[in-house]
C-alpha cells in the first residue's frame, strides 16, 4: 500500500448517464485509489463496461430494490478484508450504503436520503441518520477508525449554501438536519474540508439544473467527507473538483496517509 491514497466520492445522478456523457474518463488521469460513487440508479449488469481505462482490484454495487433508483458503487484498488451494505441502517432496501474495511479503517460510501417530499421522509431520513451514527459508533468501540462520504443531503453552516435565509424552512437546511451534522460532529467526527480549508466561502458541491444556477455558483454544499478524529493527523488534504461536469453534483475528495 503506497504511504498516501486518494478518496474520490461523486453523486453520478445515474451511471448510465455518465456513462453516455463520457464523464468519468477524467479518473484515468488521477491516482485515485478508492472511487465512491452515489445514485447509480442502476443495477449490477447495467452498469457500463467503459466508464474509464483505469483497472481497480474490486468494486461493490448496491442497488436498490426499486429499478432505476437510489444505489451505490465502491471501486477500491486495495483489498478489503469485510464489505456489507448495512441493512439495518438502510432498512428500505434503497441501496444506500456500501461499508468497506481495510485493516482498521472502516469506509462508509452512502447516499443519505432526502427529505424534500413529505413530513414522512424527513422522519425516515432523520431515523437513517441516527441509526447510522450508532453503527459508526459501535465500530468505533471496537478500534475502528471511520471515513464517510457521500451525499449528505444538507448543508450544515450559512457559508455552505448561497441563499441560507430563502432555504431555512426547506429540507437540506432545516434546523433539526442541520443539529444531526453538529452531533456527528460532537461525536469526534471531522468535517475534512473545513479542516483543510477552513471557512473558504462560495463551494458548493450541487447545483439546481434550473436558473443556470452552476454557471452562477448557486449552489449548496450537501457531499462530504467525514473522519473519526482519530485520522486527524493523517489527512493532507480534502478538496472540491467543481470543474467536473457530468452531473448536478461534483466529486469530493480528501488524500490520507496511510
Amino acid at each position: 500500500m503506497s504511504n498516501s491514497i486518494e478518496i474520490i466520492s461523486w453523486n453520478v445522478n445515474g451511471i448510465r448517464a455518465v456513462a453516455n456523457k463520457e464523464a468519468l474518463k477524467w479518473i484515468d488521469e488521477r491516482q485515485t485509489d478508492i472511487l465512491c460513487l452515489q445514485e447509480i440508479k442502476a443495477l449490477e449488469e447495467q452498469i457500463p463496461q467503459d466508464l474509464f481505462a483505469k483497472e481497480y482490484q474490486e468494486s461493490f454495487v448496491n442497488s436498490a430494490t426499486k429499478k432505476g433508483y437510489s444505489g451505490t458503487m465502491t471501486w477500491s484498488t486495495l483489498q478489503s478484508d469485510y464489505h456489507s451494505t448495512c441493512d439495518h441502517v438502510d432498512t428500505t432496501a434503497e441501496g444506500r450504503i456500501v461499508e468497506t474495511h481495510y485493516g482498521d479503517i472502516a469506509l462508509f460510501n452512502v447516499y443519505f436520503p432526502n427529505g424534500q417530499k413529505d413530513e414522512e421522509r424527513l422522519a425516515h431520513k432523520m431515523k437513517f441518520y441516527d441509526n447510522f451514527l450508532a453503527h459508526c459508533e459501535a465500530l468505533r468501540k471496537e478500534g475502528k477508525s471511520i471515513i464517510i462520504c457521500g451525499d449528505v443531503n444538507t448543508a450544515h453552516k450559512e457559508i455552505d449554501l448561497k441563499n441560507p435565509k430563502a432555504n431555512s424552512k426547506t429540507s437540506g437546511f432545516l434546523p433539526i438536519e442541520r443539529e444531526w451534522i453538529d452531533k456527528l460532529l460532537d461525536h469526534g467526527y471531522i468535517d475534512t474540508f473545513r479542516y483543510v480549508n477552513g471557512d473558504e466561502a462560495d463551494r458548493y458541491s450541487w447545483w439546481s439544473y434550473r436558473a443556470s444556477a452552476r454557471v452562477n455558483n448557486v449552489g449548496w454544499r450537501i457531499d462530504y467527507f467525514f473522519i473519526s478524529e482519530d485520522l486527524a493527523e493523517n489527512l493532507e488534504d480534502a478538496f472540491i473538483l467543481d470543474y467536473i461536469e457530468g452531473s448536478d453534483h461534483c466529486p469530493v475528495g480528501i488524500r490520507l496517509s496511510i
